[in-house]
């Protein structure tokens, strides 16, 4: 896992190595300026030419240090210093004067087509205020020019924090972040601006009793973390996935929910559904079983029966809805299950805010950000400004694990566990993805069953939505992100297990960060 900071959480760990650990402004500096530039001369041929454009704070002290490194192995590259020498800081002032003392070249006016790569080095992470005036300005002609660009630590005009644009941002190509990945980098707009993102160590890392809200992200390395599927096992014994499904008209959702729970390796499924879905059901996936007999003691066996539940996909809002959602939801409670409350169970619960009362630490909830809204009363708008904190927020208050599902999708426990999710693709957003995701959070749950160690259950629903996302993206490699569907998902899933457990990780995620 790699922890993802704030602007505020990294001008903390940044004081905090300087004035605690003893480690000298420029040092860090010059150790950042290092990493920019091994990676701008892996992208630049010899005869390229380099534009490095300088802000006055630290971020531009990195900047000038990287066109002096660069300049010195032999780069023809130009040192554009666009702000006021009067409000440099002490590091920018004294990277100027070794840079002169090199006799890097400067310009004034930089005649913008004529550079192969431009480096940003305007403003840092602690930028907070919009881009205005004559750097608006710079920063739209760097974009329009048609050269490489780089950004060091974050492209000017991001927000560190929100990923927010601050009246205009550099769009770049490269990012080279110091230290651990901000937080604004990984959500959109701000995840888009920052292109491909490498994470540079120039010794700045966490303290100790540095106890705030710890943000991750999952890597393919977490996977191994998923357990070994055990040769001495039976059906039984890999789990029995309960889904209360589908309405009248709707058994799709109930489908991609059962099939997906099974592709995942969940040993057994069986769909509590009406009984007009019973016949399309069998025919679609004679794998799974159907029961559509809703009575107390079908019930009690059903839930008996099963290791997870599974309450929501296509079950509609209606009373016989409600009523089937209220008895699993509070029964399943009552016995302790696993429960992933997804779609209708979710708008069911908005509708029924006493079911509150029957959210336990392993019930996952899976709102988008529509079905938060109702959740929570708040706007999407309102949601999309902190999704960290909003789904935190509505963990904490239901003690429920919530997911939180976006082009960044949250997951947040009721004991501060955030996962930020960056894999997946925009061929993803189309119907039935959402149901494939509930069925593999259970298939997840039901793959630690018989394990000596079980992760909590907000590391288990990461790993869930993390291992959704690897599938997206082996969709979108055999179909195209247009032309996907929440089948090519379903196909993708043995194939990407598959891959984990022979170790062939590599070739098909290699773009993952």
């Amino acid at each position: 896992m790699k922890k993802v900071v704030t602007s505020k959480e990294m001008a903390s760990l940044d004081a905090y190595t300087i004035h605690d650990v003893g480690i000298p402004s420029m040092v860090l500096m010059e150790r950042a300026a290092l990493a920019v530039a091994a990676q701008v001369q892996k992208i630049s041929a010899d005869r390229e030419r380099i534009l490095v454009v300088c802000g006055n704070g630290n971020n531009g002290g990195d900047g000038v240090a990287v066109a002096r490194l660069l300049y010195l192995k032999g780069y023809h590259v130009d040192l554009f210093l666009t702000g006021n020498s009067q409000k440099y800081s002490a590091q920018m002032a004294q990277q100027i004067q070794i840079a002169r003392h090199y006799h890097v070249p400067e310009v004034n006016n930089p005649t913008w087509h004529e550079y192969t790569t431009i480096v940003d080095a305007v403003f840092g992470v602690g930028l907070t205020r919009p881009v205005e005036g004559r750097y608006k300005e710079i920063i739209q002609r760097m974009n329009e020019t048609d050269a490489k660009k780089v950004a060091v630590d974050i492209p000017s005009g991001l927000d560190g924090s929100t990923g927010r644009v601050l009246g205009t941002a550099f769009c770049a190509d490269l990012t080279v972040t110091f230290a651990f990945m901000k937080q604004g980098m990984c959500f959109y707009p701000g995840r888009s601006l920052s292109g491909k993102v490498v994470v540079a160590d120039i010794g700045i890392y966490d303290y100790p009793g540095n106890y705030g809200r710890p943000v991750w992200q999952l890597e393919r390395e977490d996977m191994k973390q998923l357990p070994q599927r055990v040769p001495w096992g039976n059906k039984g014994t890999f789990g029995k996935v309960l889904l209360v499904a589908g309405s009248k008209g709707m058994c799709g959702a109930a489908y991609f929910a059962a099939c997906a729970a099974l592709n995942t390796g969940a040993g057994m499924v069986k769909v509590q559904t009406v009984e007009e879905n019973r016949i399309p059901l069998q025919s679609l996936l004679p794998e799974a079983m159907v029961e559509s007999v809703f009575s107390e003691e079908v019930n009690q066996q059903l839930l008996s029966w099963c290791d997870v539940l599974v309450i929501g996909p296509g079950l509609g809002c209606q009373d016989e809805s409600r009523e089937r959602a209220n008895w699993f939801l509070t029964h399943g409670n009552q016995a302790g299950k696993p429960v992933i409350l997804d779609a209708d169970g979710l708008n069911l619960l908005s509708m029924n805010p006493g079911w509150k009362q029957y959210l336990k630490g392993n019930t996952v909830l899976t709102p988008h950000m529509g079905e938060m809204g109702r959740l929570t009363g708040l706007s999407i708008s309102e949601l999309k400004e902190d999704p960290v904190g909003a789904a935190s927020d509505y963990a904490k208050e239901t003690g429920a694990v919530c997911v939180l599902k976006d082009a960044g999708t949250v997951t947040a426990g009721c004991r501060d566990e955030i996962y930020i999710n960056m894999s997946g693709n925009a061929g993803m957003a189309a119907a039935g993805s959402g149901d494939v995701l509930s069925g593999m959070l259970a298939g997840v749950f039901c793959m630690y069953l018989n394990n000596i160690k079980v992760p909590d259950p907000a590391r288990m629903a990461a790993l869930g939505v993390f291992l959704h996302g690897l599938c997206g993206d082996r969709a979108a490699d055999a179909a195209g992100t247009r032309g996907m569907n929440a089948h090519n998902i379903l196909d993708a899933i043995p194939l990407v297990l598959r891959d984990f457990e022979t170790g062939n990780r590599e070739e098909h995620y290699g773009k993952i960060q």
